[in-house]
């Protein structure tokens, strides 16, 4: 398959969804063209220009990094369409209106070269009828491509093909948006509002239905369908609001309009209260009201009976939340079935009407039961599909009450279960594949070469799992081991503690993996899923602190210090592979890692101070190292301007929100990999670790003569700390935490552009980081995050 080469996308709409992949593409440093109609006023790009200025101040962020916006151009339909001339992919995203977009591709197809791939964003539109709103010649390259909102976050893009759709240029399209956008594809039949929505609409519309047949209020509703069923937080009803009501009623009207012959079809309209809120502009969270809203400090949720606003307070009764507590699935299933509970009730009916209906239309809207399962998690973000979740319930036992539910005229409809439900087997999922009810098999996953990258793909329940690689050695905190099928000579270190926090046995594991590293690998990666390593164990810290041993602390503190030395100074390539959080320690063994590769979703800080601390892991080292690097090559030689934004970044505790912003902020670098599709990242990084090794990797010398800013550079941020302790932004603690960062980041108590050894920095932020663990008001902080997980401000 040859490879699909973007040099430039235009986005044909600045609404929401237009402008955030856009937004999405700049991130990925593809340059794009933003189109929107002409201003009837002033500029005639200022539609287009003011959805780009709205894309820096929106969260969460559709831009990794702010100056990402310098990537996208704005244009108009009126004067700009030969700018389309220049674009590979143009991906069309107005509003969901059939003779808008046909009027639109009339306009710009003239323009949009014979090699040029455009594609719809629509959401449930025929992409076979739009394709014929193109020209013969160009419907070979035109496609559905359906991002979910928002486009950065949501890992799901349906791709939908027309009769005309030339397969390998879709296909090639597929390797791209798995790459360079790291996006998880399912390709969608042309059927209408494809997978995800169709099935995640219907699933609303079951839960409102049950809603008001039981009498449960919107809250109480939110209770049950949120974690606790493995659903995100937002649940139904937030959810609903946070979409848009009038989002999800056109949804809704889409499949009213397009699906009369469905056995469901009655059920495809809004709520007559739904449509009220509508008709009072009431949509949601954009209008800052809809089912829900906030007055003051206050969540009200829409009372039915009362016809107004009520607090919120819906809770899971306690018999319930018991049923729900029981791991194993099939007892759960059986349980909620067998109460007489409403809330069990309404449960059972919810997941009961969800399996008949994913059953029932199976055929019609995926390839299989896999893509059905994937689209739900990667695009309504469930832990579980839902055909997932009836095979672990126990297939015919969950089929025998759907059927029997069905014959009592319990359900929806009455239309029945698939014969091929009932074919003797225990689940749609084998490690041969997911069942197909449209080719009567099981389907092997995609073998495009795009999927090689992909070492540990997410799976499916009852898939075969993969290669859990060789183990050389571990301990209780790590495992060092190697895939011989990838590379056998690069190390693979796995952190096994609880979020990867670091303790006494990770330390050791640490230590001892790069000894082995440098006796017998190539190189050594570390790796496992997100997150990469939320920091010291605190618990281990707490108790040694309650327990006066502070000599022990500063020992540990000392090891900590002596693995992410080993780290940078070993003799083989160590490359951090990051996702997810990597804060306080983690962050630290990532700044001190030779290389580091990247997923964009990295969310990187040296947090320490707050929880009264400061980073003695090697961060403070790590900084004023690079500031004393930074002021050799720059006119002058001055340390502190280059400190100052580090210190800041230490004292607020600042986080960076991407990996690009990581970069930014100084925990990574220029030259690291940054890459989009977080399945990818240990491809990537056995890889880089090979090159490295392969170019004959020396590792960096410890410093002896580090220029410091000393005496005067404390003083410095302590006049920054003087105005925002009289402003009241920080507490006398946060001064003293901030004063004992700079401190270290200066390299102590000696004379302004002293040289200082890179021993000399550890044992200053050493020092410093002990003497404020013995103090009350630090070790508060560390019990209040323990208890809380949220940082005190004493």
């Amino acid at each position: 398959m040859s490879r699909l080469i973007i040099r430039k996308v235009a986005v044909l709409g600045a609404g929401v969804m237009g402008a955030q992949i856009a937004a999405h593409c700049a991130n990925a440093g593809v340059p794009v063209i933003l189109f929107d109609l002409p201003a009837k006023e002033g500029p005639p790009n200022a539609i287009a220009q003011k959805a780009v200025d709205a894309l820096k101040k929106l969260e969460p962020a559709p831009l990794a990094t702010r100056d990402r916006a310098q990537f996208i151009d704005v244009a108009n339909y009126g004067s700009d369409l030969d700018k389309l001339r220049d674009c590979d992919l143009i991906i069309e995203a107005i509003a969901e209106k059939m003779e808008w977009k046909l009027d639109l591709y009339s306009k710009v197809a003239p323009f949009i070269r014979p090699d040029a791939i455009f594609a719809s964003n629509t959401s449930g539109l025929s992409i076979n009828t739009l394709s014929e709103g193109m020209p013969a010649e160009a419907r070979a390259r035109f496609c559905g491509i359906h991002f979910f909102n928002p486009p950065r976050y949501m890992a799901l893009v349906e791709l939908i093909a027309t009769r005309s759709t030339d397969i390998a240029t879709l296909d090639a399209l597929e390797a791209w948006l798995t790459t360079r956008l790291g996006k998880s594809i399912v390709r969608a039949k042309d059927t209408p509002n494809f997978v995800a929505n169709r099935v995640g609409v219907f699933s609303i519309l079951a839960v409102m239905h049950h809603t008001a047949r039981l009498g449960l209020g919107f809250d109480e509703v939110d209770a049950l369908t949120g974690p606790i069923i493995g659903r995100p937080k937002s649940a139904t009803y937030r959810t609903a609001d946070v979409v848009g009501l009038d989002t999800m009623a056109h949804v809704i009207g889409t499949m009213q309009a397009t699906l009369p012959a469905d056995p469901w079809h009655g059920y495809y309209q809004s709520p007559a209260w739904l449509a009220g809120l509508i008709a009072k502009g009431a949509l949601g969270q954009k209008t800052k009201g809809g089912i829900f809203r906030k007055d003051g400090k206050v969540i009200q949720v829409l009372d039915l009976a009362k016809q107004d606003y009520r607090p919120s307070a819906g809770e899971v009764a306690p018999e319930v939340a018991a049923i729900l507590k029981n791991r194993n699935p099939v007892e759960k299933f059986a349980q909620l079935r067998a109460s007489s509970h409403p809330q069990a009730q309404f449960l059972w009916a919810i997941f009961r009407d969800v399996f008949h209906y994913c059953a029932f239309h199976l055929a019609d809207i995926a390839d299989n039961a896999r893509d059905v399962d994937f689209a739900m998690r990667w695009g309504f973000g469930w832990t579980q599909g839902p055909f997932e979740t009836w095979q672990a319930a126990g297939w015919q036992s969950i089929a025998d009450a759907v059927k029997a539910d069905i014959d009592a005229g319990l359900t929806m409809t009455a239309s029945p279960l698939p014969a091929w439900v009932f074919d003797g087997r225990t689940g749609v999922h084998a490690p041969d594949g997911s069942w197909s009810a449209t080719d009567a098999a099981l389907k092997p996953r995609s073998t495009l070469p795009v999927y090689g990258r992909q070492l540990y793909p997410e799976q499916v329940l009852g898939e075969a799992a993969p290669d859990a690689g060789k183990t050389l050695w571990e301990n209780d905190g790590v495992r060092l081991w190697s895939l011989p099928v990838k590379d056998a000579r690069i190390g693979i270190l796995s952190f096994k503690s609880k979020m990867h926090s670091i303790g006494e046995e990770v330390l050791d594991g640490v230590l001892e993996a790069v000894a082995r590293a440098e006796r017998d690998l190539d190189g050594l990666v570390i790796w496992h899923e997100a997150p990469f390593a939320v920091g010291a164990n605190l618990q281990q810290v707490a108790e040694a602190c309650k327990a006066g041993q502070f000599d022990l602390l500063e020992k540990t503190v000392a090891k900590f210090q002596q693995a992410s030395m080993a780290l940078k100074h070993a003799m083989v390539p160590t490359v951090a592979a990051v996702q997810g959080m990597a804060l306080g320690g983690g962050c630290e063994f990532v700044m001190h890692a030779t290389h580091r590769v990247m997923a964009l979703e990295s969310y990187v800080g040296l947090v320490e101070a707050g929880v009264g601390l400061i980073p003695a892991g090697g961060g403070c080292k790590e900084f004023a190292l690079r500031a004393a690097d930074m002021a050799t090559k720059a006119a002058g030689g001055d340390v502190f301007p280059f400190i100052q934004n580090m210190f800041q970044t230490i004292a607020m505790a600042n986080v960076s929100k991407s990996a690009l912003q990581a970069v930014e902020l100084g925990f990574a670098k220029a030259s690291d990999d940054i890459i989009f599709n977080p399945r990818e990242l240990l491809h990537v990084a056995i890889h880089r670790a090979r090159a490295l090794a392969e170019s004959g990797y020396q590792p960096p010398l410890v410093q002896r003569a580090v220029q410091v800013a000393g005496r005067n550079g404390i003083a410095t941020c302590e006049m920054m700390l003087i105005n925002m302790k009289e402003g009241g932004f920080i507490s006398a603690w946060d001064y003293r935490v901030a004063r004992a960062a700079a401190t270290a980041l200066c390299g102590g108590e000696v004379e302004t552009n002293a040289k200082v050894s890179e021993a000399w920095l550890l044992d200053v932020e050493r020092a410093l980081f002990v003497d404020l663990l013995k103090t009350e008001k630090t070790q508060q902080r560390i019990v209040h995050m323990l208890e809380t997980g949220k940082p005190l401000r004493n």
